[in-house]
């Protein structure tokens, strides 16, 4: 039984051998497209087990090649021939990456992002940051997680907006100290979207009370939704044991890490320095990392805190003052993509200001925007995927799936592994949401007319989602913390999974514990 499984490792393992199934596979995907296109059968508004393939392919070749962007189209291509759509350039692409929200993310999650990292580059203002944070609070590696974990409650306005600005914080003080890639993008991750569900001063909230109006008597307004969301916070609990065991893990208190990936790139980093495995592939290219301070600048505090205090002031003023002084609570002010672009803008006046030549900014600017340009490709294709999961109905699908297997005791843990599978295949939280919860919240009233178990569920399905789309390789936000953190994509995914179910499982058990006693 040994020999045969080590014959199958060697022989799947063998890159000649998979380049000669991946290109198999593919040809075959290509011949099946032109004869079976548009005739897979339908029902309703999915096509049965056919609608979970072209994620499901995804993940796995994900997985199994370590090659993202070439398992993402290839999931674009099989959605096409399944859905009948095999012009998927014409049918998803240009729809999914020529959208408002596509802009958004290249410019304010990468090209401002970037940009702004590669000014630090010819400032220094990162560097110099790191050195103070690292005599005032940071002494090691322990610190250094510590330090991070803090950054991304602060910075928990979102999913993606935290791990960016998180990202881009922390990482020249994790690296001083010899902190794994791995461990940096996990500690990102896990204090981003879960951070955000139960610090509510942020969009979440609003965005999930739009969704649950009149889904009952209870939700006659967005206001009323709102105030649910608030008062389930409490029992959002895979959100507080990913933040609790983040905590843990950055000051090393847990009796043991889960994963030995993970166990492997703390030993690696701290024995040898390495933050990066032998032959990974960074997030983050060159132009992000290496330091071009020109010899007649002098870098300063002001070269960071500038155009953060800018990103943070433009983002946060406008909305506490619009949300807590104006009474706007239906439509507060966020100007996000403008305080990312100021933040730019500000970079580039402190430097010329400072006495750099316009051209050496432009240019550190220019090579940033370079550095992220994987980021762009893998974002793009990720979003038309999501295109493909809808036009296949990946989501209607599961929930049918699920649907009928109702217990009450049984329902809250249902509802968080439903959504953990849909926000894992489609890697979004927010687009779970907007499928699940039009479904959850009556059923949940239907099986046990209670308002605490209405909680339960509700919070379970927040939380189930947050789960599936952190640990999705195809997420935004999982994409963007590896980006922001110069971590492999595929590293960062397979070390932080074992954490992630540490909570996952943990959360379970607790809503389970919470029917049984006071249900």
């Amino acid at each position: 039984m040994n020999e045969q499984s080590g014959y199958i490792s060697r022989t799947f393992g063998d890159p000649k051998t998979r380049r000669k199934i991946y290109f198999g596979g593919f040809l075959a995907l290509v011949i099946a497209g032109i004869y079976f296109a548009g005739d897979f059968p339908q029902r309703d508004d999915h096509y049965g087990i056919w609608s979970i393939m072209p994620p499901l392919v995804a993940i796995v070749l994900a997985f199994w090649t370590r090659e993202v962007v070439s398992a993402l189209f290839i999931g674009i291509c099989l959605g096409g021939v399944i859905a009948g759509n095999v012009n998927v350039v014409e049918a998803f692409l240009i729809p999914s990456i020529g959208t408002e929200s596509f802009a958004m993310i290249l410019l304010v999650y990468l090209w401002a992002l970037g940009g702004l990292i590669g000014i630090w580059t010819r400032t220094g203002g990162a560097e110099k940051f790191a050195a103070w944070a690292s005599n005032l609070i940071v002494s090691g590696p322990k610190s250094a997680k510590f330090f991070t974990w803090m950054m991304g409650l602060i910075f928990h306005q979102g999913g993606t907006i935290s791990t960016v600005l998180t990202g881009a914080t922390v990482r020249p003080v994790a690296d001083k100290h010899n902190v794994s890639h791995e461990e940096l993008a996990y500690m990102v991750d896990s204090t981003a979207s879960p951070a955000a569900t139960i610090i509510p001063f942020n969009v979440w909230p609003f965005y999930v009370g739009g969704l649950v109006i009149g889904t009952l008597p209870l939700f006659e307004t967005q206001l009323d939704g709102v105030a649910f969301f608030i008062s389930a916070i409490l029992f959002n609990f895979y959100a507080i044991f990913a933040i609790l065991i983040t905590l843990f893990f950055a000051w090393e208190w847990l009796p043991w890490v889960p994963g030995k990936k993970m166990r492997a790139a703390m030993k690696r980093s701290r024995e040898t320095g390495k933050l990066d495995r032998d032959g990974a592939t960074p997030m983050a290219a060159d132009e992000l990392t290496q330091n071009k301070v020109p010899k007649d600048y002098n870098p300063g505090l002001i070269d960071f805190f500038g155009p953060i205090g800018t990103l943070l002031g433009v983002a946060i003023i406008p909305y506490v003052y619009t949300y807590v002084i104006l009474g706007q609570t239906d439509s507060p002010t966020l100007l996000i993509a403008e305080a990312f672009v100021l933040a730019v803008l500000a970079g580039l006046g402190i430097a010329i200001a400072k006495g750099m030549r316009l051209q050496e900014a432009i240019d550190g600017f220019i090579d940033g925007c370079k550095g992220v340009t994987i980021g762009a490709i893998i974002l793009a294709l990720a979003v038309s995927l999501k295109e493909v999961a809808d036009a296949v109905g990946t989501a209607a699908y599961v929930v049918d799936l699920v649907g009928d297997v109702v217990a009450p005791m049984a329902l809250p843990g249902i509802l968080m592994v439903l959504c953990m599978i849909i926000a894992f295949s489609t890697g979004t939280s927010w687009g779970t949401y907007a499928v699940v919860f039009p479904v959850a919240v009556p059923l949940a009233w239907a099986v046990v007319p209670d308002p605490f178990f209405l909680t339960l569920c509700f919070s379970a399905t927040i939380g189930g989602a947050v789960f599936g789309d952190q640990c999705s390789p195809i997420s935004d936000t999982t994409i963007l913390s590896s980006l922001a953190t110069g971590c492999d994509l595929m590293d960062h995914v397979t070390t932080q999974f074992p954490l992630a179910i540490l909570a996952g499982v943990l959360a379970m058990i607790s809503y389970a514990l919470m029917v049984i006693v006071f249900v």
